[in-house]
């Protein structure tokens, strides 16, 4: 069951992913994982070292990290290895379809080289 719910997840966060401009995905730590350019935008997670998340770890903005996880410490977590950068882990079981989106938008934008943001269509609110 969990390795549907893992399937299920990954599929979510592939199809959000690849929806950003220049997007690619390859394998990175022996998981899949969302370019932008030559930069990371997000990391797809599965049970890494047995941490029981099915999450994603993404880059947010200076401070964003610690005000995500004190308000909703059951969705975001800090990551390990990342979690000093400042990104976020977010468990996929909690959190909308559009807030998901709205947050890896954000990291795309955070990451991609200035040519392809330049490129991208502008999104609204922005």
């Amino acid at each position: 069951m969990e390795e549907k719910h893992a399937a299920v997840q990954l599929a979510r966060v592939r199809r959000i992913c690849l929806a950003q401009p220049g997007a690619n995905e390859r394998l990175s730590h022996g998981e899949p994982t969302w370019f932008a350019g030559k930069r990371v935008f997000v990391m797809f997670v599965n049970n890494h070292h047995g941490d029981g998340h099915i999450a994603v770890w993404l880059p947010v903005p200076d401070g964003v990290q610690e005000e995500l996880i004190a308000q909703s410490p059951r969705t975001y977590f800090r990551p390990p290895y990342v979690g000093v950068k400042g990104w976020v882990g977010i468990e996929l079981s909690q959190i909308a379809e559009r807030r998901l989106a709205a947050h890896i938008a954000l990291a795309w934008e955070m990451v991609a080289p200035p040519g392809l943001r330049s490129a991208a269509p502008k999104r609204r609110g922005r």
